[in-house]
């Protein structure tokens, strides 16, 4: 079925499982990697190492600028939390999914039961959209483009907003994303080897650089 001619209020749970499951992730038994990190901004540029082991958790060493070595360590983090593999029904058994209008960029879909309030926009088995409450904030991602792995997508070109739940007023600026992947080794797994972080405040865009990358065994 085609989503121009789903009806509004049509249980597309079905659809979304598809995407959910088309997203890439890391295969269970996936024993870590590790290599130079790098942060450069401007003219300015920082080194160090890092190693994301088997429990999917990333680590820095060898930076003494504590504010670059958390934001180092925050884009290992966002790495593994997207990599790692849980079952549609752990992760949404208690949600609803219920379709909404068709939009430029997908399929709208609105979430019930324990999520309520969230909506995800779907295409071709991508999620282009994502509007989620999270800890007491609304974050919305927009992907543009994607890059095919053979086992799933990763998001290539992204935009991200937080907000508050109650006005919908900014918090912080918005920012745009552009990631390079590629896979470690002959087949994979893929990981991030670039991610340039534009804001919208005029300050300069940010460099994460992931080099020299070698898998644990």
């Amino acid at each position: 079925m085609t989503a121009s001619a789903i009806a509004p209020g049509t249980d597309v749970r079905d659809l979304f499982r598809a995407a959910y499951e088309n997203r890439y992730t890391w295969e269970p038994g996936f024993a870590g990697y590790r290599g130079i990190c790098e942060w450069q901004q401007g003219e300015r540029s920082v080194r160090g190492r890092f190693q994301v082991g088997a429990d999917l958790r990333g680590t820095v060493d060898g930076i003494d600028d504590a504010e670059v070595e958390k934001a180092l360590q925050q884009q290992l983090w966002e790495v593994c939390i997207h990599r790692v593999r849980r079952p549609f029904e752990q992760t949404h058994a208690d949600n609803t999914f219920t379709a909404g209008p068709l939009e430029a960029t997908g399929l709208e879909i609105e979430v019930g039961g324990r999520c309520a309030g969230d909506r995800y926009r779907i295409a071709d088995d991508v999620v282009t959209m994502v509007h989620r409450h999270i800890h007491g904030t609304v974050v919305t991602i927009h992907t543009e483009e994607i890059t095919e792995t053979g086992s799933g997508y990763l998001s290539r070109r992204y935009s991200s907003r937080y907000s508050d739940p109650a006005s919908g007023e900014p918090k912080g600026p918005g920012q745009q994303f552009v990631d390079t992947f590629a896979p470690l080794g002959d087949g994979g797994p893929w990981v991030l080897q670039e991610r340039v972080v534009t804001a919208d405040d005029g300050s300069e865009p940010v460099n994460f650089r992931f080099l020299e990358l070698e898998p644990l065994t």
